[in-house]
């Protein structure tokens, strides 16, 4: 889709065109291509996302779980390194969306119906398939906003979150070696949940209005820093639980808006009553 169309066409019509092309004389065309750089990043979500699918299958949960969160890191660089360098297209768009597919809708259903779902049997492979299809959902109403929502929030759970939240749960149940029928039931509600964030009207801030180019002050700096560290002490725990604390802002700032809208609308109807 990124291709860009040929400056003029030559038709039945237009002799003087026929000439020239007859003559020797070539039209200017643009050439057809891709801007290599960001869909370099967006090939590495889609490898990543491919691996954990491997990988679950071979029985190496940790590594699946890994691979989807540096798919989320380099989704995360792919749209930053297009608008940094100025190298957007349409193309780029629709091939990033396909990857976020794989990474972020089939990779993280497989990976936890491999570990823990597929001992439900068909309620198993049913929560996972409502994840996969409320990704595609998500991912194809996204597609069809942009240019028109705000751009500081999303609406429902974005589907990179979303895995990793349920590739994060997967990677702590491994960590702390959880089997059992109570651990299959909690992942299937996980993965349903997080599916159904995925496709509700729940608003989410993007952070996308972030100036990462202007100057920050230094305690921003060292607040990364700690960050850093804070994740190296305990990955997968942290990383769940950031996500998670994502993941359940939406509905509580939801439902806080609701309630500061209900109380704007009693004082407003008090006040015409007096």
């Amino acid at each position: 889709m990124s291709e860009d169309k040929k400056d003029t066409v030559i038709d039945g019509s237009n002799e003087n065109s026929r000439e020239s092309s007859r003559e020797g004389t070539p039209e200017r065309r643009r050439h057809r291509g891709i801007y290599l750089l960001p869909n370099l990043f967006t090939t590495g979500c889609l490898f990543a996302g491919f691996y954990a699918i491997v990988a679950a299958m071979g029985g190496r949960f940790e590594s699946a779980a890994v691979a989807v969160f540096i798919a989320m890191i380099l989704d995360g660089l792919d749209g930053r390194v297009a608008r940094m360098t100025n190298t957007q297209s349409a193309f780029g768009a629709e091939y990033d969306s396909l990857a976020d597919m794989v990474s972020f809708g089939l990779a993280p259903a497989l990976v936890v119906y491999m570990w823990a779902l597929s001992d439900l049997g068909k309620l198993g492979w049913l929560g996972a398939f409502i994840y996969t299809a409320a990704t595609a959902l998500r991912l194809a109403r996204f597609n069809t906003q942009v240019g028109r929502a705000d751009k500081r929030y999303f609406q429902g759970l974005a589907s990179p979150a979303a895995a990793a939240v349920v590739a994060g749960m997967v990677w702590v149940g491994q960590d702390y070696q959880f089997e059992g029928l109570a651990t299959s039931i909690f992942a299937t509600l996980v993965t349903v949940c997080a599916g159904l964030l995925m496709v509700s009207n729940v608003r989410y801030r993007s952070f996308k209005d972030l100036d990462l180019k202007g100057k920050v002050p230094f305690v921003a700096i060292l607040a990364v820093v700690l960050l850093f560290v804070l994740i190296s002490l305990d990955p997968p725990q942290v990383l769940l639980a950031g996500f998670a604390v994502y993941a359940f802002s939406g509905p509580v700032g939801t439902l806080l808006s609701l309630r500061r809208r209900r109380a704007e609308r009693r004082a407003q109807s008090s006040d015409q009553n007096e």
